[in-house]
């Protein structure tokens, strides 16, 4: 294991720690009521931006599972992004519909980043003599 492997394995564990931070943002913005979630808004769509971006940079540094993983982690991450947007220019039970639909692409988001990080680690230690 090489300096090559320590970085990859430190940008998915970057990538893993944004989109678990991210869910946690908009489960906190959830919880929130009128105004207060609003105000929200517009710093988790920064959130979701950069995650996608941080996510779609550590794929080509993956392999097979890893990769697979990820790219579906990202195709929620755009999701979420599209429900923010959404949450952004919509009110009362659409508004609702839009941040529990973002919630849930964000909890996938992170589900799929934790399988990479395992598909890694799973492809790592195979590779490891016993």
């Amino acid at each position: 294991m090489g300096k090559m492997d320590t970085n990859v394995k430190d940008a998915l564990d970057h990538v893993r720690a944004s989109t678990q931070e991210l869910h946690g943002a908009i489960s906190d913005a959830a919880a929130k009521r009128g105004g207060a979630m609003k105000a929200d808004l517009d710093a988790l769509a920064q959130k979701a931006k950069a995650a996608t971006e941080s996510a779609k940079g550590s794929i080509s540094t993956q392999k097979d599972a890893a990769k697979k993983h990820l790219a579906d982690a990202v195709t929620h991450l755009e999701a979420t992004e599209q429900h923010i947007g959404e949450s952004l220019k919509s009110s009362g039970q659409a508004f609702q519909t839009s941040m529990q639909k973002a919630l849930a692409d964000a909890r996938a988001s992170a589900q799929k980043v934790s399988e990479a990080v395992a598909a890694k680690r799973s492809a790592i230690s195979a590779k490891t003599p016993k």
